[in-house]
């Protein structure tokens, strides 16, 4: 019996990848977040399997779900948002099947931040502007940010950054990074990437809060900031290049 913890993909239901899909299709037993996976994707669950929508368990509810199965002999899909390696919540749970001797693996899933940059047609990293994405977010009412990684810190570096879980904290992220990017730097609040209610707000830090809170948007949003949104930055890479030499390209 194995507990498969499966990235759902950002959304849209043809985003899971062939292999989550598959594992849906063939466990007995499926444990979704139901506040954040499409319903679609649950389908995919065989004729008679038990589904669990796990938005209001608490992590002994849901691991207890697991050990039942476990005892039966029946796999598990357990299956989160995104990629699980991203804010999954995923550390506790396998802990606690360590502690059982419970088996599990991991089918990752596309994350928000590659939803939100394909939905922009943006690339993130862009030769002579940015060659570094930074993925956090800011402390609110979860777990407080570790000592160094508070969001004026990582600003420095001038990073694209990817922001989790912090729309309705935009005040502190116009300040925080302010003084590193510039008012005039792009910032962009992508919500529900890949949702057919998905919405785009361009802005810069100036105005992006202001923006933001004009459209209402309070949670399930990915915050984008860095000069790579600005029109025309930075230049070709050397990539193909056609005086770039590499073992691929015959002289």
């Amino acid at each position: 019996m194995t507990v498969h913890f499966i990235g759902a993909g950002p959304g849209a239901p043809d985003l899971i990848t062939v292999r989550g899909r598959d594992l849906i299709a063939r466990c007995p037993v499926c444990l979704y977040a139901g506040s954040l996976v499409p319903r679609e994707l649950i389908d995919y669950a065989p004729d008679g399997a038990q589904v669990i929508d796990t938005a209001p368990m608490t992590l002994d509810e849901i691991v207890e779900e697991m050990r039942e199965a476990h005892a039966a002999g029946q796999d598990v899909a357990r299956v989160h948002s995104g990629d699980p390696s991203l804010y999954g919540a995923v550390a506790e749970q396998m802990r606690r099947l360590d502690a059982l001797g419970i088996d599990y693996d991991i089918t990752p899933g596309v994350p928000a931040f590659a939803a939100a940059a394909a939905s922009l047609k943006a690339e993130l990293t862009v030769p002579g502007v940015s060659q570094t994405v930074i993925l956090t977010r800011t402390t609110m009412k979860a777990s407080a940010m570790p000592p160094g990684e508070e969001l004026a810190a990582l600003g420095a570096s001038r990073a694209t950054l990817a922001i989790h879980l912090s729309v309705r904290n935009l005040r502190h992220v116009v300040k925080a990074l302010t003084p590193h990017y510039g008012a005039d730097c792009p910032a962009v609040v992508v919500y529900r990437a890949s949702w057919p209610d998905e919405l785009t707000i361009m802005g810069t830090l100036a105005d992006i809060r202001e923006k933001a809170r004009a459209a209402k948007i309070t949670r399930t949003a990915l915050v984008l900031v860095g000069h790579v949104f600005d029109e025309g930055a930075g230049h070709a890479s050397r990539l193909y290049d056609p005086g770039h030499r590499h073992i691929y390209r015959h002289e």
